[in-house]
């Protein structure tokens, strides 16, 4: 894999976290942008130039015979122009027609993506392939949304609940399907490589269980815009099976037996944050089986963007981080630790004003709040500045036992 693919998906990644720290901005000090148009290509490089991107090179690393790699090189540049084409013109013009053009071109690329990947993949019936099957499969099954959404804009339903349902699915389906799949694949594919033996029976019961409970928890953002008691049902039982799922895990991961000493070899804490927020997502989501919690999920924006960002930060850029990075030197051991203080200390800031604002209905001043989470957000670009030099100064080295 080339080191530029790697390069490209941090700075993407970096350009995500900047405009996330621009909104921030906004709420301590006027900015003449439209935040809903910065906060929609945030969105949109962090999951599309950061996340779809960094995954699509470690597949092709881990996964793709190496003599069929070289093929990938001009869809890699293809798809990476889409996402130039979105960070430029949603800031400019939100949801309109060129970045309406260039998304609809990066799901073409992902499309293509899936299908050379479904032609190259090596058949086996090893843990981290069925994981990274089920990761492909929702990834195409989150573009169902995606255009649904497309033709109910332009058929005058933008802001009614089908616009906002169809959202729903393609963020579903692309966080907690794709996204989660995809890095798990990757970490079953480090132990596999480790030469641990995993128990099968139980790595089963956890893969039907997530890809079950996965589909079922839909109900939850469903339920946002229906008030059909079923919904509400229906996320009750997938959240049940997904801590099914989660103690499936628990089983895989005995910490008495190889894994854990496996991941800990390496890295110290890089692998520790990813499991630990795994864990925390989805006992996070066990809680919304309750129905006061699962309407604060949706009311409470300090919970939204928390369980986010836990998502897209704790889980998915943890695992890649331990998966891409071998820490060699204290520059990029700084970079690493001070983007993982911003994260954890953005979280905790989002989840104590959110618990005081719906529990103890009193939450810090509104100037105090928005000046700490700014502050603690610049921790964030900071360490990713400190890492892509370290990186471009080849104090990092990409990881090479996942082969």
């Amino acid at each position: 894999m080339k080191k530029s693919w790697l390069l490209v998906c941090l700075l993407n990644f970096l350009i995500a976290a900047l405009m996330g720290l621009l909104l921030r901005l906004v709420y301590i000090q006027p900015i003449s942008i439209n935040y809903q148009y910065m906060m929609h290509a945030h969105s949109h490089t962090a999951m599309l130039g950061w996340a779809y991107m960094m995954i699509f090179c470690l597949i092709v690393k881990y996964f793709v015979p190496k003599k069929k790699v070289s093929k990938y090189n001009t869809l890699f540049w293809i798809t990476q122009l889409t996402v130039i084409g979105m960070m430029i013109s949603f800031p400019l013009q939100g949801y309109a027609s060129f970045s309406i053009t260039f998304s609809t071109l990066h799901i073409l690329c992902s499309y293509y993506f899936f299908y050379k990947i479904c032609n190259d993949l090596k058949k086996d019936k090893s843990p981290s392939q069925y994981m990274l099957r089920a990761s492909l499969l929702f990834m195409a099954l989150s573009t169902i949304g995606a255009w649904s959404l497309g033709a109910v804009g332009a058929t005058g339903g933008k802001g009614t609940p089908l616009y906002y349902s169809s959202l729903q699915f393609f963020l579903h389906f692309q966080f907690n399907g794709w996204l989660i799949f995809a890095v798990l694949a990757l970490f079953f594919k480090y132990l596999e490589n480790k030469s641990v033996q995993i128990n099968n029976n139980w790595f089963s019961v956890f893969h039907v269980s997530l890809i079950v409970s996965t589909i079922l928890t839909l109900a939850l953002p469903f339920s946002w815009y229906y008030s059909y008691s079923l919904l509400k049902i229906t996320n009750t039982i997938g959240v049940i099976i997904q801590l099914i799922a989660l103690g499936a895990l628990i089983k895989v991961l005995s910490p008495f037996k190889g894994p854990i000493s496996v991941l800990m070899s390496n890295n110290r804490f890089l692998p520790l944050l990813p499991l630990f927020s795994l864990l925390l997502k989805m006992l996070i989501q066990a809680v919304t089986a309750f129905p006061q919690f699962a309407a604060a999920s949706h009311t409470v924006r300090n919970f939204t963007i928390g369980f986010i960002h836990l998502a897209m930060l704790g889980i998915i850029t943890g695992f890649l981080f331990y998966f891409v990075i071998h820490i060699t030197s204290k520059i990029a051991m700084a970079g690493a630790a001070i983007f993982y203080l911003g994260f954890i200390t953005t979280e905790l800031l989002l989840f104590i004003q959110g618990f005081n604002t719906f529990v103890l209905k009193d939450p810090f001043p509104a100037t105090a709040y928005y000046k700490l989470l700014f502050a603690a957000s610049t921790f964030l670009p900071a360490g990713l500045i400190l890492i892509i030099a370290a990186f471009t100064s080849s104090s990092i080295t990409i990881r090479q036992d996942l082969h």
